[in-house]
C-alpha cells in the first residue's frame, strides 16, 4: 500500500515549496500551541514543533507520510516572530540592520505505518546590510512581510535587503528545506528524480 503525503502546515509557502517536488498531497493543520517552553533554545524549539505538527497532522491516519516544518529566526538570544503589524515589522528590520540573523528550520517527515519519523534540522545565516528608516519603510509598503519570521520575503523584494545568505538549502529559508527533504522522502520510498 502507498502512503499518501500529507503537509502538516496550512502555510501557503510551505505548500508552494512542497508542489516544487511532488504535485499530489494533503494539507493539514495541525493545530498546536507552538508557545514556547521555558529556557528553550531557538533550534530545539523548531525542532520540537515540527515532530509535534506532523504527529498532530498524522493523528488518525494509518497510510501517510506526513511532512512538519518549523522555522524559529534568532537575532543573538532574541526569537524573532511573525510581525503582525508595519510597525512591528520596521522594528524587526532595524534590530537586524547590519546584523545577522539565524533562521533555524527543522523538517520532521512521519510515517505513520511504522510510526517512525525522521528529522533535519537546518540553519541559514542571513546577514543584513546597513538599513535606512526610508528603505525599511519602503520594503515594508510595497512587499506587506507581517505574516513572514523576521518581517522579510527572501523569495521577493528582501532578497534586496542582504549582504549575503549562508545555508546549505535556500528553500530552507522560505521555510521547507527541500534538499532534505527529497533524501527523506526517497528514504521512505516516494520515487522523485
Amino acid at each position: 500500500m502507498s502512503a499518501r503525503l500529507v503537509l502538516g502546515s496550512t502555510s501557503r509557502y510551505r505548500a508552494e515549496l512542497l508542489r516544487r517536488l511532488v504535485a499530489d498531497f494533503e494539507q493539514r493543520a495541525p493545530g498546536l500551541d507552538e508557545s514556547p517552553l521555558p529556557n528553550e533554545e531557538p533550534d530545539r524549539r523548531a525542532l520540537r514543533l515540527a515532530i509535534a505538527k506532523a504527529e498532530a497532522a498524522g493523528l488518525g491516519r494509518r497510510d501517510a507520510l506526513v511532512i512538519g516544518s518549523d522555522q524559529v529566526a534568532a537575532l543573538d538570544a532574541h526569537v524573532l516572530d511573525k510581525p503582525g503589524t508595519a510597525e512591528r515589522a520596521a522594528a524587526q528590520l532595524a534590530a537586524c540592520s547590519g546584523r545577522t540573523v539565524i533562521f533555524h528550520t527543522a523538517l520532521c517527515l512521519l510515517d505513520t505505518r511504522s510510526g517512525r519519523h525522521a528529522t533535519h534540522l537546518d540553519r541559514t545565516r542571513v546577514h543584513f546590510r546597513t538599513l535606512s528608516a526610508a528603505e525599511i519603510a519602503r520594503y515594508i509598503e510595497r512587499e506587506q512581510p507581517l505574516d513572514c519570521a523576521g518581517s522579510f520575503k527572501c523569495e521577493g523584494l528582501g532578497i534586496s535587503l542582504f549582504e549575503r545568505i549562508d545555508n546549505e538549502d535556500p528553500s530552507a529559508l522560505v521555510g521547507l528545506p527541500l534538499i532534505a527533504l527529497a533524501r527523506l522522502l526517497r528514504q521512505a520510498g516516494v520515487e522523485l528524480p
